[in-house]
């Protein structure tokens, strides 16, 4: 399971880092109030972050959350999956 987070947690710092294209770090946790260090972390891959931030760096990158999840559902895969016998689950 500690790689399947790290690939998550990766895949979105890239989507996130993407959509910030030349913005600052600076002036967009300023925006949202969160601090520089949480959002550089978040870009690394390497923080974890709860859906309520997810949702206010969707909204200084002015893109819906649900678009920011679909791409990282999109870049993750339709085998990606934290339960470690999902395919048997379906079948039943």
């Amino acid at each position: 399971m500690q790689d399947t987070k790290k690939e998550l947690l990766k895949i979105t710092g890239n989507i996130i880092k993407k959509y910030r294209g030349i913005k600052s770090i600076s002036l967009l946790s300023n925006e949202i109030e969160l601090s520089k260090s949480i959002w550089s972390e978040v870009e690394k891959g390497n923080k974890d972050i709860q859906l309520t931030t997810l949702w206010r760096i969707s909204e200084g990158l002015n893109i819906k959350p649900s678009e920011l999840i679909k791409e990282i559902e999109n870049m993750l895969g339709k085998d990606f999956s934290f339960l470690e016998n999902n395919s048997n689950r379906s079948k039943k």
